[in-house]
């Protein structure tokens, strides 16, 4: 790799030094951090990254516009979309409320927090997506804090943690299938090894959600529930089970709502469209930002901030425990500019190969370090393309979410504790 001299790769990581300071030093300011949209200091940072950047502004701005308008990022605006049509329309015909009534009569309101984190855990290993978790079981979540009292920001929290245990460790997982290609050992050798690294995380986390769900108000009266009604989530989920892709079964989740919507005439077809419409505006927050992001990454990238980053951690690797941190610290680094766990593994996912190589790591450390620090990062940044989407269908901010999520905190915890404790191994056969 080209080397990058110190004072270019300084100034082209800056525009994420901006956009921190600006959210941070304002929040402080302010003496609230829900106060401060994370779109006005996203809009700080584009507008500083575009001035820093080089070329005239015609060629800084179709930079910018290519990383806004990537197909990744266009993906997740979709999905966004579609999520706040089917998410509006559920409201307004009940659908929300019947889930809810229905999970509350059969779940104990002690164990409303582990029985989701473990439900979430179970439908993202099964469809091996975060996203697609987030989508099926967050209003439902959100709707059960509003009628037991808890905290709606917790509830998503604990999703979103249960969604990153599939994310991390499911088959079909797109982070799975990306490091295990990358160093080119094979899944069921990377899982075996990343489930034991990752095993008292979610141990630690169910026996904490179950100490924190004794102080959650029961519900004394028998909730009425209109099985019908349960229909559209009970489509949702079944279809993202069986591998459909998040497109298409919020596609046909909303197609579920119209028609359910129109036999119990809750709306009209002129109230299904306002009705939908006001669930896309509810993201439109999230798009913004998302958009932003992929402008300012894609600047970032181009002016060799993602490559200068790749340079410093790989000059002075010393031993086998400083090479698999050297990996760790790579993957991170890299989801912070590209806000994608399974792009930033694609991105590093080269030199954590000639890394593991070159000192005779076992490939399924290096696999599992990959994937798991990349979920880590994923799962906690504010700009993530999971943490905005539950924010979203819960109505709160995304820092709301950030100090409930302890599953990814501790899964990042224990995979450090991995390497700096246990002995890196030399490589091993792993076909």
């Amino acid at each position: 790799m080209e080397r990058i001299s110190h004072k270019k790769g300084l100034k082209a990581l800056s525009p994420l030094v901006v956009f921190l300071l600006t959210y941070l030093v304002s929040s402080i300011v302010a003496g609230d951090f829900y106060k401060v949209p994370v779109a006005s200091a996203f809009l700080v940072a584009c507008i500083y990254a575009v001035i820093i950047a080089h070329g005239t502004l015609t060629d800084k701005i179709e930079t910018f516009s290519k990383g806004a308008g990537n197909s990744n990022v266009l993906l997740m605006v979709w999905i966004f979309i579609l999520a706040g049509a089917f998410a509006g329309t559920a409201r307004d015909i009940g659908a929300i409320d019947a889930t809810v009534a229905a999970t509350l009569n059969v779940i104990p309101s002690r164990m409303l927090y582990a029985g989701f984190f473990l439900i979430a855990c179970f439908i993202s290993m099964s469809i091996g997506t975060s996203v697609g978790t987030i989508v099926a079981l967050v209003p439902i979540a959100t709707g059960i804090a509003l009628h037991s009292g808890t905290s709606t920001a917790m509830m998503a929290g604990v999703i979103v943690g249960g969604s990153f245990f599939g994310d991390n460790l499911s088959f079909i997982s797109d982070t799975t299938i990306a490091s295990t290609r990358a160093v080119g050992c094979e899944m069921r050798d990377k899982f075996k090894t990343n489930i034991k690294i990752i095993l008292p995380a979610v141990i630690a986390v169910t026996i904490l959600y179950l100490i924190k769900g004794q102080g959650v108000g029961s519900i004394q009266e028998h909730l009425p529930v209109n099985y019908v009604k349960l229909v559209p989530y009970l489509i949702v989920i079944a279809l993202a089970l069986s591998g459909r892709k998040v497109t298409v079964v919020l596609t046909i989740g909303i197609a579920a709502n119209m028609v359910i919507g129109f036999i119990y005439g809750d709306f009209t077809w002129t109230g299904w469209l306002a009705s939908a419409g006001s669930g896309i505006a509810g993201m439109n927050d999230l798009i913004v930002i998302t958009l932003l992001a992929g402008g300012l990454l894609e600047i970032i990238r181009q002016e060799g901030g993602l490559d200068y980053i790749i340079y410093l951690l790989t000059r002075r690797i010393r031993g086998r425990r400083g090479a698999q941190l050297s990996i760790a610290a790579l993957v991170c680094l890299a989801n912070l500019c590209t806000a994608n766990n399974t792009i930033a593994i694609i991105t590093t996912g080269g030199i954590a190969k000639d890394i593991t190589d070159r000192f005779h790591l076992d490939p399924r450390h290096t696999a599992s370090i990959l994937d798991t620090f990349s979920c880590l990062i994923q799962g906690i940044i504010p700009y993530g393309a999971q943490v905005l989407m539950a924010a979203g269908l819960a109505s709160v901010s995304p820092t709301e979410i950030l100090q409930y999520l302890y599953y990814p905190m501790l899964m990042g915890l224990c995979a450090l504790a991995a390497i700096i404790i246990c002995p890196p191994k030399s490589r091993r056969k792993t076909a």
